[in-house]
């Protein structure tokens, strides 16, 4: 049987997103990136200068279309009609989102818009509380995980080849506190979900992470 919902959680800098994507790419499946939704709607907040309250966030909520779209060159996510990929990345959404959402209203509304998507089969959806919240009776449930050392390397990377000046300490600082953030929080916390398959990704180049998951999948096909 070949499975239809297969959800990549993690912390930040474990590799979901690369690796959920390739992993679509190579099963012919849509990839869903859920953590562009949240800071979608964070960057939607910052640019209203929206008071941080799960009332008025979630009344921010119902007014916003948050879409992703996929093209040759990768997903895109759009705010209200306009291609805001880039602009969530920057440094004061990154600063912001766990605050965002951790707020129950704003969970509750992407959740719902997620769950849409995945009924639809096909497809792979990463983020923090996807096989433990969104989709807990999914196919296949990942949880990468990688040391905070690795995590800070690749996630400074990221920003240095986006051309943003921003020095290990303050990645470093963001990550354990986005660790802290996401698994403390009341609504849907970061946590392993129940039945998933572990990955550490430390060692593992992205060719050999996504290459585990399709053995794991390979060996779900033949249960």
């Amino acid at each position: 049987m070949i499975p239809q919902i297969i959800t990549i959680d993690g912390p930040a800098g474990a590799g979901k997103s690369t690796t959920a994507r390739r992993v679509a790419e190579a099963l012919g499946f849509v990839y869903i990136d859920t953590g562009a939704m949240y800071r979608a709607v964070t960057l939607a907040v910052l640019r209203q200068g929206i008071e941080l309250t799960d009332a008025a966030v979630t009344r921010l909520v119902q007014t916003l279309n948050v879409e992703l779209h996929h093209g040759p060159d990768g997903q895109h996510t759009f705010l209200n009609g306009e291609d805001v990929s880039l602009h969530i990345r920057s440094a004061a959404v990154t600063n912001a989102v766990s605050a965002v959402s951790a707020l129950p209203g704003v969970r509750r509304a992407l959740v719902e818009i997620q769950r849409r998507i995945g009924r639809q089969g096909g497809v792979v959806m990463d983020g923090r509380d996807i096989g433990s919240v969104v989709f807990p009776e999914a196919d296949v449930k990942i949880y990468l995980v990688a040391d905070v050392d690795e995590r800070v390397r690749r996630r400074l990377a990221e920003v240095q080849l986006r051309g943003e000046q921003v020095s290990e300490a303050v990645i470093r600082h963001q990550i354990v506190e986005r660790d802290r953030l996401d698994s403390s929080r009341a609504d849907s916390p970061l946590v392993r979900p129940q039945g998933a398959i572990d990955v550490d990704t430390t060692c593992l180049t992205i060719d050999a992470q996504v290459q585990r998951i399709l053995d794991i999948v390979g060996e779900h096909r033949t249960v």
